[in-house]
């Protein structure tokens, strides 16, 4: 496990607090967005016990538990990066059974997961109620494309050098992969271009009410904090 810096330390401190400072009706639905290998799901786990220990429940998920299946994903190609952009994730599943249930006029009772790419299974059905002062933190990529950007009442943009994530997610994923260099190349030729294709048309770093500057995790840097 990698060793909380107290310049690390003091970002989380400031992010969790100001996260469950907020106060609306339903739970908060926060997405914790950014590009494969920025640190997103590593922020948020962090953040999750965070936030609980000022007294809001918290829900962990994760939109790669919101797969389509594989035929699906791979329609346009196994290294299509448009496929990868366009075709990756069941949006109307991660509307539908975890975030409209926790907004406005929801029943609080939701899932936090529908597939499992690993196997290319559905998961078991699993309804979990939410109470009304929960913060639910949701990582993934692409998290503010137009289908999800009005349902989330926080966001938090993980921002890091578009090249060093790419690394950091090659060497991550390279135990499914026969080799490092197998996973490099498809991260060139896939996710990295469809990674610039995100931050260049829809800017998520601008929608963002937070954002936390994690090229390097050891020092990272909140350049943006709530009013």
């Amino acid at each position: 496990m990698r060793r909380v810096t107290p310049e690390r330390a003091a970002i989380l401190d400031e992010l969790a607090t100001a996260l469950a400072a907020i106060e609306i009706a339903p739970p908060l639905r926060v997405a914790i967005d950014g590009v494969d290998g920025a640190g997103k799901t590593t922020l948020a786990d962090e953040l999750a016990p965070l936030v609980a220990a000022r007294d809001r429940p918290v829900l962990r998920a994760s939109v790669d538990d919101f797969h389509r299946p594989r035929d699906d994903r791979y329609r346009r190609g196994e290294l299509s990066p448009e496929g990868f952009f366009l075709d990756t994730f069941d949006y109307e599943a991660v509307r539908t059974l975890l975030l409209e249930p926790l907004g406005p006029g929801g029943d609080n009772r939701v899932r936090t997961r529908t597939w499992d790419h690993a196997r290319d299974l559905p998961t078991p059905v699993e309804w979990i109620a939410v109470a009304d002062d929960a913060v639910l933190l949701c990582d993934g990529v692409f998290l503010q494309r137009e289908e999800l950007r009005a349902l989330w009442d926080a966001v938090v943009f993980v921002a890091a050098d578009v090249d060093v994530a790419a690394e950091r997610g090659a060497v991550r994923d390279s135990g499914r992969m026969p080799s490092l260099e197998a996973t490099r190349e498809r991260y060139r030729i896939r996710y990295t271009p469809a990674q610039r294709r995100y931050l260049e048309e829809l800017r998520p770093h601008e929608g963002a009410d937070f954002v936390v500057e994690n090229t390097d995790p050891e020092a990272p840097r909140l350049l943006r904090r709530p009013e």
